[in-house]
């Protein structure tokens, strides 16, 4: 089965990403065609890249970097459950990007945003230009959440609408198609 990682961007206090995101992975679940795993940036905590060496070169230094190698590579395809901050993606996002090179390419990579009115969509588009230059296939088909703070409920769970529901069908759908076809590109 491939893997599939759900990527949490947002690391701050009173974020809305992790419900988003543990929402995003019942639905890959139901899916079915995913063994899914939430991965945290919160708990990885990694410091400003630190390694001497250029990513490309898979020649790392430090224990943070090894483990974050081992993480990346285990998967076959991404989505990233991101807000927007200040029309772009969050520091520990691209930060987590930056880090490694090999381990990302020819995979695809599917988008959860959420925010205010643009629902995040800003920040995908910058989030695009970067992933593009990793070698990943970012896939047209997205979740975009406008107002987010309207679909938690008093416990602070996600609760989606049926067209957030099939908008995360649709783009599983997607991202598993190009999933299967890009592996054999990574062999």
């Amino acid at each position: 089965m491939l893997k599939l990682q759900v990527i949490v961007a947002s690391v701050r206090q009173g974020r809305v990403g992790l419900p988003v995101a543990q929402w995003f992975v019942q639905a890959a679940e139901r899916f079915g065609k995913f063994d899914v795993e939430l991965v945290d940036l919160k708990t990885w905590n990694l410091p400003l890249m630190d390694e001497p060496e250029h990513p490309r070169l898979g020649h790392y230094q430090h224990q943070h970097t090894k483990n974050w190698s081992q993480q990346i590579d285990k998967a076959d395809a991404f989505v990233l459950v991101m807000p927007e901050y200040n029309y772009s993606m969050t520091a520990p996002l691209k930060n987590a990007l930056d880090y490694l090179a090999r381990e990302w390419q020819y995979k695809p990579v599917g988008f959860v945003s959420y925010g205010g009115i643009s629902g995040g969509t800003r920040a995908v588009q910058v989030a695009k230009q970067v992933v593009t230059t990793l070698k990943m296939m970012p896939i047209p088909e997205a979740v975009n959440v406008a107002f987010v703070q309207k679909y938690l409920n008093s416990e602070g769970k996600f609760e989606a609408t049926q067209e957030l529901e099939k908008s995360a069908e649709v783009m599983l759908q997607e991202l598993n198609h190009w999933a299967v076809h890009l592996k054999p590109m990574r062999a």
